[in-house]
Formats: C-alpha cells, structure tokens, sequence
C-alpha cells in the first residue's frame, strides 16, 4: 500500500477541524471496510458516511490505498496491541500462556467489536484486502511467539507431548476469533437463552484445559 502523496498536504500544524475531519474518515472507512468489504468501498461511500467531500478524503490520505493503510495503522495495529501486551511476559507455565491469550482476545475484541469480521473478510478470506499487509507486518509475529513459547514448555515437560505447539495456536485462534465472528449466528439459532460472551470466555478455557496437562500422549496410531 503506498503513502498518501505528501504534496497534497498544506504546511504547518493540522487545524482541530482538519483533525476532526480525518478522524471522521477513518471511524467511516473502518466502518464502511467491515459492512462491505474493502474491495466494494469507493471514496465517495466514506466521504458520504464521514459526512465530509471526496475532495476531504484526498487532502488526508491521497487516495483510497491510502486510506487503507491509514486504518492498518492506526486502527488494526493499535487493536492488536492488547494481544501482543498480553503475551510479552515472563510467565513460561502453558496454562497461563493460553488463558493471557483467551483473555486478551475477549478484551480486544470488547473493545473493537469490528475487529472478528474484519478479520474474517479482509485477512481470512482469498483475496481479502489486508491478507499480505497483515502477513506482512503484523501477524507473524504473534503466533510464532506463543508457539516457541509452547514448545519450550512441552520439551521442559509442561505440556501434553501429543499437542503440535504450532497447531494449538492455530485452535485457539479458531476457538476465540471464529465464535465471536459469528456471534450474531449463535444469537439466533440458540435465541432466547444463547450464551453470552462470558460464558463463551468460560467453556473455551475449559475446552482446552487438556492442553495444561504435561502427561505422555497416548498412541493412536
């Protein structure tokens, strides 16, 4: 994703109006992105939705790319923070490695409820528009952390030896992310008594809880 042309900008410090303006577009293209996807978005639906011109979206980020990587930065990355905090302790002990990361997952997302679906459609999905960025620049990073971190406690003898360490991270990202994604399915297909969030917190901590356990795996072969 290239850099909004620097040209286009006028000298000296943005007005609180500016600001204001620039906000407006990225809470309006992080909306739009997530209802529609970002290949269908065009620059006048978020200047539309930000309430501002086209003309607006131009003088702040260039073109539509632009936007797009205005709300990598300043919207994905920064949601994605409370994940990396969560794990940038000492604590090598598996069980509180997964639930830090169930955790943190049901805080982030609590915060940014748009983030499973974009997630979802843009990273996700063939041809989502945020896949390579997201490979790229901020996903990698994570999962391969927490899975070396796995390995090191099942060779230290923390963890069930019949778990790959590589595909836990895999299920816990598919245990946390994809039911929150589809939280508005559950809701209803299981109306009036679907479960809420804390409940859905719960049952995934005891789901994995096998994975706390460093016992010798049993042969299925």
């Amino acid at each position: 994703m290239s850099s909004p042309p620097s040209a286009e900008r006028r000298p000296g410090r943005p007005s609180l109006q500016q600001t204001e303006a620039r906000t407006s577009l990225l809470d309006a293209g992080l909306r739009c992105v997530v209802e529609h996807g970002a290949a269908a978005v065009t620059v006048k639906q978020v200047a539309l939705d930000a309430g501002v011109t086209p003309a607006s979206l131009h003088y702040h980020f260039g073109d539509k790319q632009g936007l797009l990587q205005a709300l990598v930065d300043q919207r994905l990355v920064p949601a994605l923070s409370t994940l990396r905090a969560a794990l940038s302790g000492d604590d090598n002990q598996p069980a509180a490695q997964i639930r830090a990361f169930v955790d943190a997952v049901f805080v982030m997302v609590e915060q940014h409820p748009w983030l499973p679906r974009l997630w979802l459609r843009e990273v996700l999905s063939e041809g989502g528009a945020l896949r390579e960025v997201m490979l790229s620049r901020v996903a990698p990073s994570i999962p391969r952390a927490l899975a070396e971190r796995f390995a090191s406690a099942q060779a230290a003898g923390r963890l069930n030896t019949a778990l790959d360490p590589r595909l836990l991270v895999v299920s816990l990202i598919g245990l946390t992310l994809f039911p929150l994604a589809a939280e508005p399915l559950w809701g209803q297909i299981f109306s009036p008594a679907a479960p809420d969030r804390a409940r859905l917190r719960q049952h995934t901590l005891a789901l994995i809880e096998a994975a706390f356990t460093p016992s010798a795996s049993t042969s299925h072969d």
